[in-house]
């Protein structure tokens, strides 16, 4: 036992003689390796430690082409490509912007002529005899009508509802949509009334188109909002409850004024989602009457193959006052006219037949309907107006009517003063036909009272480029308190 544990005493000194050893030959060796050549290696074993690269002996170019592990990233010169900035800090460039909203428009005029040529076509084989109707192949099944998040079955009427989230609880109440999906393929007609609150001829003209279609016979779509100032025709007022006039903020801004924000919703959730064509239906204003005409920029083709389709209502050129839904439909692409017929406050039978029978008329026109209407007097078109004002105040008493013809120095009215009995005479300074005019009240000096349309040749139109352009309050958050204006022209839309 004892033999053992001094056996294994030497051992273990033995192995501690050994790396004494191997330790001071490895000293030794190092110190005698820092006399030797520097070509002959001194090969030893030593723990690892960070590798920093020699450059010595080496080019500038060998240098770079070997950079550090953990080099940081080199800042771009003038030559490397700078990042993409974020959305919210690229700045729109104005004229890229609006040929992109022309292409956007062109493309959508061509979508309606399309859609009409599609609508004409089918009524041409619907009216082909019936052995022809037999040999052709079956039409494909219509897809449903989608507008603002509800889908339409084909050959069928739904009330839809538009909300434009100006209100609150039960006060931000849906506004009525009414849309007619036809059979077959077509054009989508949209019809408008009472964007001005007191105008209710409109109303009553759009209720009974709509309701006086049959969606198993209909070509195309109708999309009615015999509405679209609700809060104004609650009030009975031609303006918004903020005093603004609706028909001055279209396309409208979504962060703007309430009828900017109004504007906005229903141009955006109604007319460039489903309308291929528009037509927007309005009366007089402020105690005026209009004889029923069409207002639009004939020089748009499609616009004048619209209003053709009208018959033999009078036609006045206009591009429309900025702000108007008509000329910010027609300028995104969305074909537009005006109807104007009748006085505001006022629901007038004969005028509303006026109205309902020029759209009935365009339909047929358009190919949406079969039936075929024929007209004998030819369409009256005026591509200039002016309006005749009073000299003095008092009480106005007209003496002609809507649609009467006046000559220069042929007497319109007179304005009497209620104190001292004294009249004067209104003198036309045009020859023309009356298409407005003032229903008998008190005015002021100033007061337009007439509005005659001046027959003149077409060519002028081609000198009219923008004579609306400051017509009115332009579009902006900005009161518009009054309608009429210093221009003798005529009065807003």
């Amino acid at each position: 036992m004892l033999l053992n544990r001094i056996s294994l005493l030497g051992i273990t000194t033995l192995a501690s003689l050994s790396w004494a050893s191997l330790i001071f030959a490895s000293e030794t060796a190092i110190t005698a390796g820092e006399e030797l050549d520097a070509e002959q290696p001194v090969l030893l074993e030593i723990p690892e430690e960070p590798v920093i690269p020699d450059t010595q002996g080496k080019s500038e170019a060998e240098t770079v082409a070997e950079p550090p592990a953990a080099a940081p990233e080199p800042e771009p010169d003038k030559g490397t490509p700078q990042a993409e900035p974020a959305p919210d800090e690229i700045k729109a460039d104005p004229v890229a912007e609006k040929k992109k909203k022309q292409k956007k428009a062109q493309a959508k005029r061509e979508k309606a002529a399309g859609a009409i040529d599609s609508a004409r076509s089918g009524k041409d084989k619907n009216e082909a005899p019936e052995e022809i109707a037999i040999a052709s192949e079956p039409a494909h099944k219509r897809a449903p009508f989608e507008l603002l998040g509800e889908s339409v079955a084909p050959a069928s009427i739904r009330h839809l509802g538009w909300q434009a989230g100006a209100g609150f609880g039960i006060l931000d109440e849906p506004t009525p949509v009414l849309v007619v999906h036809g059979k077959d393929e077509g054009p989508v007609l949209c019809l408008t009334g009472a964007v001005h609150g007191d105008e209710i001829n409109g109303i009553d003209v759009v209720r009974r188109v709509i309701h006086g279609l049959k969606p198993e016979e209909l070509q195309g779509t109708v999309v009615g909002v015999p509405i679209v100032n609700l809060p104004g025709f609650r009030r009975s007022s031609r303006y918004l409850p903020d005093r603004r006039d609706l028909n001055r903020y279209f396309p409208g801004d979504a962060k703007g004024s309430l009828a900017s924000r109004i504007a906005h919703s229903f141009f955006n959730k109604v007319i460039l989602s489903g309308c291929h064509l528009l037509v927007d239906v309005h009366t007089g204003s402020f105690h005026r009457s209009n004889l029923p005409q069409l207002r639009a920029d004939l020089r748009d083709s499609t616009i004048a193959d619209m209003v053709h389709g009208f018959g033999d209502i009078s036609v006045l050129q206009s591009i429309g006052a900025r702000g108007t839904l008509r000329r910010a439909a027609a300028e995104a692409g969305v074909p537009s006219v005006t109807i104007e017929t009748g006085e505001p406050l006022r629901l007038q039978p004969s005028e509303v037949a006026r109205g309902v029978k020029g759209i009935e008329a365009l339909m047929s026109h358009l190919g949406m309907t079969r039936e075929r209407r024929l007209w004998r007097i030819p369409q009256p078109i005026y591509y200039e107006s002016r309006w005749q004002r009073v000299q003095r105040g008092g009480i106005l008493f007209s003496k002609v009517k809507l649609g009467d013809r006046v000559s220069i120095g042929d007497v319109l009215g007179t304005v009497t003063d209620p104190i001292t009995n004294k009249g004067v005479n209104i003198v036309a300074s045009y020859n023309g036909r009356v298409l407005g005019r003032a229903l008998n009240q008190f005015v002021m000096p100033g007061f337009a009272a007439f509005h005659i349309g001046i027959e003149s040749s077409q060519e002028e139109l081609i000198n009219e480029i923008e004579p609306e352009e400051e017509a009115s309050t332009p579009a902006g958050d900005v009161t518009s308190e009054t309608v009429d204006n210093d221009r003798p022209e005529r009065l807003p839309e």
